[in-house]
C-alpha cells in the first residue's frame, strides 16, 4: 500500500516535471531593464510606471564585472555581436536603503546617483540567475526554494530585432523574460487539485512555519527598520505592538508571541513615488498604520508631511494572516490575491506564531516525495 501511495505521488508530480519554464513565461511581456547610467530617481519612476519591484541593469559589454561575477550577455540576433551585459538587479528596496542610509546628502543628490552605484544594497542584487527555458518547473523550483526571487530566462524574441525599438530609459530586452517566485506559486495554485496530496495539507502538518520571526516595534522609524532589514538580509518584517528600550540602538526583536499590528515589506513599495519615498524616511511605523491620526484630518491645504502620511497609509496594506490549520492551498491563494510573498501565522488572539514564505512553499512541494519516503 505504501509503495502504491509513493508511486501515486510521483505520478502526480509529473505536472511539475513535464512542464517547461518556457511555458510559464511565454505570455509575459518582454523584460524591462534600465541602463547603468540611469539615475536612481529615473529608475524609481520606471518601476512605478510598470508597477514592478525590480529591474536588471544593463551596461556595454566588456567594461563591467557582473554582480557575483556573472556574465549574462545579450547578442544582436542579426549580427551575433554582444550588445549589452546585465550587471545586476536593482529593486525598490535597494532605492529605499540608498535614500535612508545616505542621510548626509541632499535628497535630490541621492536621487541623481547612478543606478549602477546602488547595486547590492540588498543581498539579491549581488547575484544574477539564469534558468534554461527547457528546464522543468520542478528543476527551477530548486534555486527558487533557496530564496532566489527572480531569474532571467533566455527566450526567442517575440519580435524581430529592428531599429524601430526606441532607445529610452525602460528598454525592452528581446532575449530574456523574467521568471519569479510568484510565477511559480501561481502555477502551483493553478494545479492545486493535481497536487492536492500536499496543497490540501495544513501548514502545521507540513512543518513549514518559520517560528523564529524578527519583528519591528511599531514606534521604530521606517529608516531604522530598513537599516535593520538590510543588516539581516530581510525583505519583510512583522510590525508588533511593543516599545523598545530607548537607551538601546534601534533593533529588531523576536516577534513570536507578540501582538501583530502590521507588516513592512518590499511589496509595500510597489508604485512608490519619489515624494512618498522622501517622506517615509522620517516616519515611524505607527504613522504608516494610522494609529496616531485619522484620514479625515488630511484635507485641502494640509502640509507635505500630513499629505504624504496619508498616501503612505494608503500604500501599506494590512498583514495577510492565516492560522496553523490553514491549508497550503489557502495560504498560496491569500498571498497571490494580496500580491505579497509571505503570510503571517497568528493565533486566535492575534499573537504572532510565525511566517510562511514563497521559498518555504516551493521547498516543501518540491521535496514532498522525498520527505514521505523518509517518514
Amino acid at each position: 500500500m505504501e509503495v502504491a501511495m509513493e508511486e501515486n505521488v510521483e505520478e502526480k508530480m509529473g505536472v511539475l516535471k513535464h512542464t517547461k519554464v518556457q511555458q510559464l513565461v511565454q505570455r509575459k511581456g518582454r523584460l524591462v531593464e534600465v541602463p547603468y547610467s540611469a539615475t536612481v530617481g529615473d529608475t524609481l519612476n520606471a518601476l512605478m510606471a510598470k508597477s514592478i519591484l525590480a529591474v536588471p541593469v544593463a551596461a556595454p559589454p566588456g567594461h563591467w564585472v557582473g554582480a557575483g561575477g556573472s556574465m549574462i550577455m545579450e547578442a544582436d540576433k542579426s549580427t551575433g555581436h554582444v550588445r549589452k551585459q546585465f550587471i545586476g538587479m536593482v529593486s525598490v528596496l535597494d532605492i529605499l536603503i540608498h535614500v535612508v542610509e545616505e542621510e548626509g546628502d541632499d535628497f535630490e543628490d541621492r536621487l541623481s546617483s547612478t543606478v549602477a552605484s546602488i547595486i547590492g544594497h540588498s543581498r539579491e542584487g549581488l547575484s544574477l540567475w539564469t534558468i534554461s527555458p527547457t528546464a522543468s518547473v520542478y528543476e527551477a523550483m530548486e534555486p527558487m526554494s533557496k530564496g532566489i526571487h527572480r531569474a532571467l530566462v533566455p527566450v526567442e524574441s517575440l519580435m524581430h530585432h529592428s531599429n524601430q525599438i526606441p532607445v529610452e530609459l525602460m528598454e525592452a530586452s528581446p532575449g530574456y523574460h523574467m521568471l519569479t517566485q510568484t510565477d511559480m506559486v501561481e502555477f502551483l495554485l493553478t494545479h492545486a487539485k493535481d497536487l492536492e496530496f500536499v496543497t490540501g495539507l495544513s501548514i502545521s502538518t507540513l512543518g513549514i512555519v518559520q517560528t523564529s520571526v524578527l519583528a519591528a516595534p511599531c514606534n521604530m522609524k521606517v529608516m531604522d527598520v530598513v537599516k535593520c532589514m538590510r543588516n539581516v538580509s530581510l525583505t519583510a518584517v512583522a510590525i508588533v505592538d511593543g516599545v523598545p528600550d530607548s537607551s538601546d540602538a534601534p533593533k529588531l526583536v523576536i516577534g513570536r508571541g507578540m501582538k501583530l499590528v502590521g507588516k513592512f515589506s518590499a511589496s509595500d513599495l510597489r508604485g512608490c513615488t519619489t515624494e512618498v519615498l522622501q517622506a517615509w524616511s522620517s516616519f515611524s511605523m505607527i504613522d504608516l498604520f494610522g494609529r496616531a491620526s485619522g484620514a479625515q484630518q488630511f484635507g485641502i491645504g494640509a502640509d507635505f508631511h500630513a499629505r504624504n502620511t496619508f498616501e503612505c497609509k494608503e500604500m501599506v496594506s494590512p498583514p495577510v494572516t492565516c492560522s496553523l490549520t490553514s491549508s497550503l492551498e489557502e495560504v498560496m491563494s491569500k498571498a497571490l490575491q494580496n500580491r505579497v510573498h509571505q503570510v503571517w501565522v497568528i493565533d486566535d488572539q492575534g499573537l504572532l506564531l510565525g511566517v510562511v514564505t514563497f521559498s518555504d512553499i516551493l521547498k516543501v512541494v518540491r521535496n514532498f516525495p522525498l520527505q514521505q519516503q523518509l517518514a
